[in-house]
Formats: structure tokens, sequence, C-alpha cells
């Protein structure tokens, strides 16, 4: 299936939406993925350097010190129409210092793509980013990216994924042509080769599959007929009776299997070469579940051993989860996930946990830092708002129920630095621009900036629900980093120290001397 790119649509079915994630460890290429899937959709009009060499930038990237370091330092969201189906994808951080941003993302998305360097393969970011996958019950796939540099083994990766991952990942395709000749890939399923084309590999043609690569391709198939056979009631039903499955049967049982996690299929490309990538929007679709498919659960806020089954259904009552919150030029914006019900402009919801009323003035998609309105959502959707005081992780209702879902796994911090103004008089501003999160205590006139790293430190991240830039920005407030690690020194006894007894006599004619002693040390 070749699909065109056209327009985003503002109505469509459910069945036909895709909430989806980019995950990798740093610099496997998801940023750069992401920018030729927006161009080959058409969402975007030309194709820039992640880096911001050409003055532009990757579109997923719009903080300028992410084109300048060249790596995603927040999620991003943005959504794309590809053939008659609707995508919502948000592009996550590959370094470990933001880890926290992957983990608000996978908590509201029903698959994801698990993004990996054909020469480096799985790495340490990478085992992090499944396991987070694993927690959150995402089904995935797997992009073998940079299969045109020197030394790109796709086995090799595919052989890390099983064993290293504990991940029953197969491929399902076949490259044309090794490393800097890399021009096709061979879809093993439907015996397809295709070729990319084109100044931007937009041209996609089908051609015959090369003479030395007949085998390949036959004894691949087998290979994912019999893993198939062995979670596959269906497929194993007919390898058992020696018949093979036909194309549809194949794709169906496939799909199946990923959305029960059982099954890793496994796609072959080179994002910044403009190979592979309309294959693998094509996968998303036939193997990645719609929200429908996924299962979602809250628990009753007044007893929390009851469960509630949410079903993605505009009818039924709201149940919406605020995953993200960020600063923006018009203030909070705060992103949801749509499980249940819908959401109007102009429109109130109640946040359980506070019991608060909140108006939502405006609703608006997110294509990166830009804004689109509109004037209702859908269960399933991802959509921003403004003018919402809440946490990330809050359970929004009509007010009908008090139901609440899970929140996000948050990681702790592991690294403190002492941050102050770096001009005198702006104590006053600079107080003002902490974030309100309890990881970011006052000790006036400086505060503790909490994070994972000295990246995530360094570069405005923190535990809070922004980041420092951004608050310093809104109060037009410059700040410095302190030393490092300067912080207050905090020491106690972490383990009850041995106590002892003392016995005191003495007697030496007259009144005796007597006594006892008993200590013992703890924390208090």
């Amino acid at each position: 299936m070749f699909s065109a790119a056209a327009p985003a649509a503002a109505n469509h079915s459910v069945d036909t939406l895709r909430n989806i994630g980019i995950s990798a460890h740093i610099d496997s290429g998801k940023t750069t993925l992401t920018e030729r899937i927006l161009f080959y959709t058409g969402r975007i009009d030309a194709i820039h350097d992640v880096r911001g060499k050409d003055g532009v930038g990757a579109k997923m990237d719009s903080m300028e010190l992410e084109r300048e370091k060249g790596i995603t330092i927040q999620s991003a969201a943005t959504y794309c129409v590809w053939g008659d189906n609707h995508i919502n994808i948000i592009d996550t951080p590959g370094h470990v210092d933001f880890t926290v941003e992957v983990e608000r993302a996978l908590r509201v998305l029903d698959g994801a793509i698990l993004v990996l360097c054909g020469v480096a393969g799985v790495q340490s970011q990478s085992i992090t980013v499944d396991r987070q996958m694993k927690r959150y019950k995402v089904p995935r796939m797997a992009f073998i990216n940079k299969l045109d540099r020197q030394g790109a083994n796709p086995d090799k990766v595919i052989k890390d994924l099983r064993t290293k991952l504990k991940l029953n990942a197969v491929a399902m395709q076949v490259q044309i042509g090794q490393e800097a000749n890399l021009n096709g890939v061979v879809n093993i399923v439907d015996r397809q080769a295709i070729m990319f084309e084109g100044d931007n590999g937009e041209i996609l043609k089908e051609v015959p599959i090369p003479e030395d690569l007949k085998d390949e391709v036959e004894s691949r198939r087998t290979q994912l007929i019999e893993h198939l056979a062995d979670i596959d009631d269906e497929i194993g039903e007919l390898f058992l009776m020696e018949e093979e499955p036909d194309v549809d049967t194949i794709h169906a049982a496939v799909r199946r299997q990923v959305i029960a996690r059982e099954l890793v299929p496994v796609f072959l490309g080179s994002a910044f070469k403009n190979r592979g990538v309309q294959p693998l929007l094509d996968a998303v679709i036939k193997y990645l579940p719609n929200p429908t498919e996924s299962k979602n659960i809250a628990l009753d806020a007044d007893d929390e051993s009851k469960v509630v089954p949410l079903t993605t259904d505009d009818s039924k009552p709201l149940v919406a989860l605020a995953f993200k919150l960020e600063e923006s030029r018009f203030g909070q914006l705060t992103y949801f996930r749509i499980y249940q019900g819908s959401l109007k402009k102009g429109g109130t919801f109640v946040n359980v946990k506070t019991g608060q009323r909140v108006k939502v003035p405006r609703l608006v998609r997110m294509h990166a830092s830009d804004m689109e309105d509109v004037d209702s959502i859908g269960a399933g959707e991802i959509v921003a708002t403004f003018g919402v005081d809440c946490a990330s992780g809050d359970t929004f209702t009509d007010g009908s129920h008090r139901v609440s879902m899970e929140s996000m796994f948050c990681p702790e911090p592991v690294i403190s630095y002492s941050i102050k103004p770096a001009k005198h008089g702006q104590s006053s501003n600079f107080s003002k621009a902490l974030p309100s999160a309890s990881s970011a205590r006052t000790h006036a006139p400086r505060a503790l900036d909490d994070g994972l790293g000295d990246y995530h430190v360094g570069m405005g991240g923190c535990t809070s629900t922004s980041t420092w830039s951004a608050c310093a920005a809104s109060t037009r407030l410059t700040w410095s980093r302190a030393l490092a690690h300067k912080v207050n020194y905090r020491e106690t006894v972490t383990q009850r120290s041995r106590s002892f007894n003392y016995l005191h006599k003495k007697q030496t004619g007259g009144a005796g001397q007597f006594g006892r002693v008993i200590e013992a040390h703890g924390a208090v």
C-alpha cells in the first residue's frame, strides 16, 4: 500500500486514528524520521536539517537550544494524515536526562516506534525506553535506521532485540543494497520490492525482486511464519496442516500479535537518506492499534478497589488525563489525552483531585510549536488547552462521576544545583519565576534546581512542570547557575547505632556510688 499525502481532516473515525510515539537512544534519528514523516504526509513543504544548518531546523525541534545542540529536549506533538488515516505523533527525547518526557508520552500512547541505529544496535537508552514501553504496555514496532552507514548490520540489531531486550523481534523486510548503496527494501509478506527515487525519496517504484535476494526473502518469510505459528492459533493450525497462509492472513496475524505485545515487527531504512519511511507509515496503519483496541481503565476515586472500564465513545461521560504541562507565550499549556467522552471549546470539566471546575477557553491541536484551533475533540484524541491549573497526571471528568486514572512514573532527581539571579535587584521576579513544584525549594536569594543530570539542569530542565528558562523569560529575568553542586550540606544517620548499657558501682567505705547509663542513636 503506497499512500498519497492528504490534508489533515477535521473529522475522522476513531478506527482510522493512531496515537504513536517515536522513541530511541540519543542520536538514533528519531527527529530526522519524524521530519520525513511530516514531509511525506504533506504537513511540511520541505525537509530541513535537524541541527538547523539550513537556518530553519527540524519542525519538531522548535526550541533554539534543540537546534543548536542537535538533540530533542522536550517531547513535541503533531498530527498528520496518511491515506484515510489520522496519526497523532509524539517525538520524544533520547537523552537520559530527559527520560521523564518519554514517560509522559508513553503513558497516553496506543503504540510506538522504537528507532535503533543500524551500526550501534541496542544502546543504554534503548533499554530504558523498552522498559518504559513495557511499564505502560505499549505495543511497538522497531525501525532500524542509518543502514546507509558503514558497518550497518540489521541482523546484529535484530539479534540484540532478542537477546538484550528479550523481544520476539522478526524482520519484515530485506534491504536492497548495502550501506551507501542502500536503494530500496523488499516487503517479505507480499514479496514486493520497492525502490526510492526522486530528490527526497518521494517516488516509490515497484520492481522485481533482485535475483540475489530471492532466496533470502523466502527464508525470512518462512522465519516470520514460524514465529507466528508459535504464538498465533490461526497460523499455528495452518502450519500443522502444512498449508501456507495467504498475505491477508499473515497481515492479520501480525496485527493481532503486535497488539497483544507478543511480536515486534522490524523495518529497515535510512531516514536521513530518505529510504524506508513510507513503508514504515503503511506498517503503522496495518499493525499498531487504534484507540478502541487499547484497554484503558480508571479507578473509582472514592473506592480504589473498584475498576471502571473506559470506552472510546464520544457519548460517554468525559474522562481525560493531563499528561504534559508547558510554558508558552500565552501561559501554561496543558496537554490532554481524551479517553472517553468529548470536550468542547467554552465547555467545562472538573479536576477530580481538587474538585475545581475549569472552563475551557480554547482547544488546540499541536503541530510542534504551532497551534491549530478546534471547536471540539472526541474520544481517543490528543489536544491542548490554556488556563488549567493542574499537575501532570491529574484526571478530569465532566463532573458526573469521580474516577481517577493512574498517573505516570516520575524518576527521582539525581542531581541538584544552587541557582540565583544573575543581576542584583531581581530577587522579587526570581521568586515569582520559580516553578511551584516541591522539588524547587527556595533558599532565598537562591533556589535548588533538581534534575536527572547536567544536561537536564544546564539546559533549563527541572522536575517542575515548566523549565527555568521559560519561567525566567516570562518575568524578563536572567539567572545563572552557581558553583557546581553547591547545595546545603545535610546529613543524618541511616540506621540505628549499636546501643550501650553501662553500670557503674563503687564501694570505698561509707556511701557507695551507683549509676547506669543506657544510650542508642537513630534517625528521628
